[in-house]
């Protein structure tokens, strides 16, 4: 076990009550805090609506993208229709092919790190993987994923969001344009031959769907990759046990995903007047899920700001709840585990040579989810 380097910032907002009134984007917004409330909220669509273009990510993306991204957001029914769509690509990763494909991408990756005196665990190995584990999920040639490297953690937020939203959306539509040169059973082809309610999906909803696929999980699986290298830096003893009882590798993984759980919330729209907990929110305007204070809520996960590689049960909310559980997490459910595996297969320590925080920080929290930068040193076994 290991104490967390930051503390939660939402611990004495849960003793005051459900929700936390904050704003964002200039426009009040109830975050809903504990995991039981969080959980119930996200299974009802109908009080608390996906239905906000470019609003459910937040603080909002209009003016990073300029569509709306499918399934996300969308409601039920439209929105399991939506989903129906790509879920065949989005299921790959239970294939043994596929895993065995994604354990040969991650000792790819590992090797140079393995023969060097330091590298930089983002930009030299979690991105890297990130990237050419996304181009074997979308079923296009890896060669592909060099160009998506260059747009960084977070292809909508880091440096000139908007600029990078306009160049990754220009890539999707080339892609579109020649995806039957990839075959028939990539993203791309998939989605030029789908049909919604009986007619083709539009230009703009092929792009939405690309959209989410290259923007929704990215930073998901780097910063979790960064937190599992800079725990077992801290923690030998841990990467130890693992060595010894590889049995708790799937439970490992799932508590990195919850201790890291990239993602602080996401944002719901209210289409009525409503009272949120006691908080009065009026029609059209937002709440937000708060998946980072859930994750974190005592009443629930006993000491959670410790890392208990064999805590059990872990009911966590990293990937969402309900309709709009995240689609790809069946892949990065896999991608963290079979890199545990590869790792202590591999490499007998971990050392951090130097790192820096990433700090989310708001008027009413400030909340470390990620790493700057995080400089270590392989030890082969």
């Amino acid at each position: 076990m290991s104490k967390c380097p930051y503390r939660d910032p939402f611990k004495k907002k849960r003793s005051e009550g459900p929700v936390l009134e904050t704003e964002f984007d200039n426009d009040p917004v109830a975050m809903i805090l504990g995991l039981k409330n969080v959980r119930k909220a996200a299974r009802n669509p109908k009080d608390f609506s996906s239905n906000a273009p470019y609003r459910v990510p937040i603080p909002s993306e209009e003016s990073l993208r300029s569509v709306r991204q499918f399934p996300i957001e969308s409601d039920p029914p439209e929105h399991t229709e939506y989903r129906e769509i790509v879920e065949p690509i989005f299921n790959r990763p239970n294939q043994p092919d596929y895993q065995k494909r994604i354990t040969e991408i991650i000792e790819a990756l590992l090797i140079p790190c393995m023969e060097t005196d330091s590298f930089d665990a983002i930009n030299d190995f979690a991105l890297p993987l990130q990237s050419r584990a996304l181009a074997l999920l979308l079923n296009v040639p890896e060669e592909e994923s060099e160009l998506w490297i260059k747009w960084g953690v977070h292809v909508l937020r880091e440096g000139n969001g908007s600029s990078k939203g306009r160049e990754m959306e220009d890539y999707c539509n080339t892609a579109f344009l020649k995806s039957s040169e990839w075959g028939d059973d990539n993203l791309f082809s998939i989605l030029n031959h789908a049909s919604f309610q009986g007619r083709f999906l539009t230009d703009d909803e092929k792009l939405g769907f690309a959209n989410l696929a290259f923007a929704g999980g990215r930073d998901t699986v780097i910063n979790t990759l960064c937190v599992v290298l800079a725990h077992f830096a801290d923690n030998n003893q841990d990467f130890v046990r693992l060595s010894e009882e590889p049995e708790l590798i799937n439970c490992a993984g799932e508590e990195f995903i919850r201790f890291a759980t990239p993602l602080t919330h996401i944002g719901r729209k209210c289409p009525i007047d409503s009272d949120v907990h006691g908080v009065q929110v009026k029609a059209n305007q937002l709440i937000s899920l708060s998946w980072a204070s859930a994750n974190f809520d005592e009443s629930v996960f006993q000491n959670p700001e410790i890392i208990k590689i064999d805590r059990k049960p872990n009911p966590h909310v990293a990937f969402g709840n309900g309709p709009h559980n995240c689609l790809g997490a069946p892949h990065a459910r896999l991608l963290i585990r079979k890199f545990i595996s590869v790792l202590i297969q591999k490499v007998s320590k971990v050392s951090l040579l130097s790192c820096e925080l990433k700090t989310e920080k708001t008027k009413d929290y400030q909340r470390v989810n990620g790493y700057e930068h995080l400089k270590l040193c392989f030890f082969k076994k």
